[in-house]
């Protein structure tokens, strides 16, 4: 009889450890290659992790709702002489801790050897990430301590040590002196402001989503200073050509023809115009990372209310019959929540749709870690002032406003502003006859 490791997958980009929400086998069920053993939770995606392996589950090596390392072995599966096994392992331990702790190390670029961190003197959980980021950064485990953590339990989640790092400078310290002559620095913390509660109010639980929304929207507002510029297009051009083409376009492909697939073109082509709206910034603050890839995010709202943004990957390889497929794929799966953790990372530019929700413009939060993001807003139809050769005109036009707010540390007015005015003339300037 054979004994095999099941082990924690690697469930993504910048992925380290995962929560176990479930396990879906008990201790002597019999499992088949590629059942579901159990559903976990990452800082990104729910997933349900599948055995390589035919046999008997004989031991679980964690419970429901404990945080688990990527790479660790979190189930013992018995087999019989000769039981399947699946071909290729999901991943290795010893590789996935080389990526993880490398990963960290290209992030957070330092002229400064990493300071030395004692973490046995705190009596709290500290995920390798968070070690790793702390040890990078030079935090002292009493800075560590004070950080107030997001995560279960209290537990100091990877966005709260981010969002921490840009403000530790900002924190007021006062120094006492002591009976000894040795002065004695304490870090005074800004509280929030107290929230009454009054007869008849209903307190409700954030779920883990929101949670985690919560935590990247605050940390993107530290990292980033944002501004925001807005225009008006006229779309009429573009309305008349979906019009005449969508209904012939979904019996030829089988694919409905929404505006976000053009919107995602008109983006695509902007971004080859100006690439430096595709760059991140890295975590000292001081190097500019310009990406190869033109990966856009596009924002989804889930049944629940919260927020998903799935990434159309290499988008400007894609013709627009190819960019339709893919949206409409991503939105049905994200809506069903079965996207994989591959699908909702290595975005670079992320584009939202307010105008699904009868907005006509909003003022987007920055993803983290792009530098803008674009929000389109509904279209309406309205009286415009129309140029001819023959003089001016006043007409109803299909207009809309697109808003892009980008990170002004990198991104500055000029190159904001005209990224912006692209998008609107590719738009503006769409060919009526064009054949899709």
């Amino acid at each position: 009889m054979a004994q095999f490791d099941l082990i924690m997958p690697k469930m993504g980009e910048s992925v380290a450890e995962a929560t176990i929400i479930k396990w879906t086998k008990n201790e002597g069920d019999t499992i088949k290659i590629d059942e579901t053993v159990l559903e976990i939770a990452t800082d990104k995606v729910d997933s349900e992790i599948p055995s390589p392996f035919e046999g008997t589950l004989i031991k679980k090596l964690f419970k429901e709702g404990d945080v688990v390392q990527v790479g660790a072995v979190i189930a013992q599966i018995s087999s019989e002489a000769g039981a399947k096994v699946a071909e290729t392992p999901k991943t290795t331990a010893p590789e996935v801790k080389k990526e993880v702790v490398a990963e960290t190390k290209t992030a957070s670029v330092s002229s400064s050897p990493a300071t030395k961190v004692d973490f046995s003197r705190s009596e709290k959980f500290y995920s390798p990430l968070v070690k790793n980021i702390a040890k990078e950064e030079g935090v002292s485990i009493a800075e560590l301590d004070n950080i107030k953590g997001s995560g279960q339990d209290g537990r100091v989640t990877k966005a709260d040590i981010l969002a921490y790092l840009p403000n530790r400078n900002k924190s007021v310290s006062t120094a006492s002196v002591q009976s000894n002559g040795s002065a004695k620095t304490e870090s005074v913390q800004i509280n929030k402001p107290a929230v009454s509660v009054s007869a008849g109010d209903e307190i409700i639980e954030m779920d883990r989503m929101r949670k985690m929304i919560s935590d990247h929207m605050v940390m993107s507002k530290h990292v980033s200073p944002h501004v925001t510029s807005f225009v008006e297009a006229d779309v009429t051009n573009l309305v008349m050509w979906r019009d005449k083409t969508k209904k012939e376009f979904e019996k030829r492909e089988g694919e409905k023809l929404t505006f976000t697939p053009l919107f995602i073109e008109a983006v695509t082509k902007a971004i080859r115009d100006f690439p430096m709206i595709n760059v991140s910034v890295d975590q000292t603050g001081t190097k500019i990372i310009k990406r190869k890839n033109i990966n856009i995010g596009m924002a989804a709202a889930l049944p629940s209310g919260n927020l998903i943004v799935p990434v159309i990957k290499n988008a400007d390889g894609l013709n627009l019959l190819g960019i339709t497929k893919q949206v409409n794929d991503l939105a049905a799966r994200a809506r069903a929540n079965k996207l994989s953790p591959d699908e909702i990372s290595g975005g670079t530019f992320t584009l939202t749709n307010v105008g699904n929700f009868g907005n006509v413009m909003g003022t987007p939060i920055i993803n983290q870690p792009q530098v803008a993001i674009l929000a389109v807003g509904t279209i309406k139809k309205k009286p415009a002032v129309i140029e001819t050769p023959q003089g001016d005109l006043i007409g109803i036009r299909h207009m809309m406003f697109l808003s892009l707010s980008y990170d002004h540390r990198v991104v500055d007015g000029s190159l904001g502003g005209t990224f912006l005015r692209k998008v609107a003339d590719y738009l503006e300037q769409w060919d009526i006859n064009r054949q899709a």
